[in-house]
């Protein structure tokens, strides 16, 4: 079964252009679709001739630390959440007053660990606001 032909013939890419750049040029070019949302040195080309806009991506490796750091903490607090959620799951179980107690005990100290991470979740943020949202 053949492919269903395109509905506008006209945008199609049908007339092949061949050309030879330098080595200079053609690392220019290779930079440019590294940064770009393009998929090929050819695609880059094409946007450049027909004047369209070629959106380009940039990283701050000033962020990297941060970004690592509130994953941990995020891993932290999923762990966290677990034992809670054991801990409690144990407090229900359970039959005489002194597990409970014990239970609760330790669920109290888990949620003090969880205030301390969003505290120190919290204050990486307010870094990144100000650094990002400077008026």
């Amino acid at each position: 079964m053949s492919r269903k032909k395109a509905a506008n013939q006209q945008e199609l890419l049908t007339c092949p252009i061949r050309t030879r750049v330098t080595q200079k040029t053609f690392d220019r070019l290779e930079k440019i679709r590294n940064e770009s949302d393009c998929r090929s040195v050819g695609e880059v080309t094409r946007k450049i001739l027909s004047r369209e806009k070629i959106n380009c991506f940039y990283r701050d490796i000033s962020l990297n630390a941060p970004m690592e750091e509130m994953a941990l903490i995020r891993k932290e607090l999923k762990a966290i959440g677990i034992n809670i959620n054991q801990q409690t799951h144990r407090f229900h179980t359970s039959t005489s007053p002194q597990e409970r107690a014990f239970y609760a005990l330790k669920t109290a100290e888990l949620y003090k660990e969880v205030d301390r991470r969003v505290d120190e979740l919290l204050s990486i943020i307010s870094k990144l606001a100000e650094k990002w949202l400077q008026r």
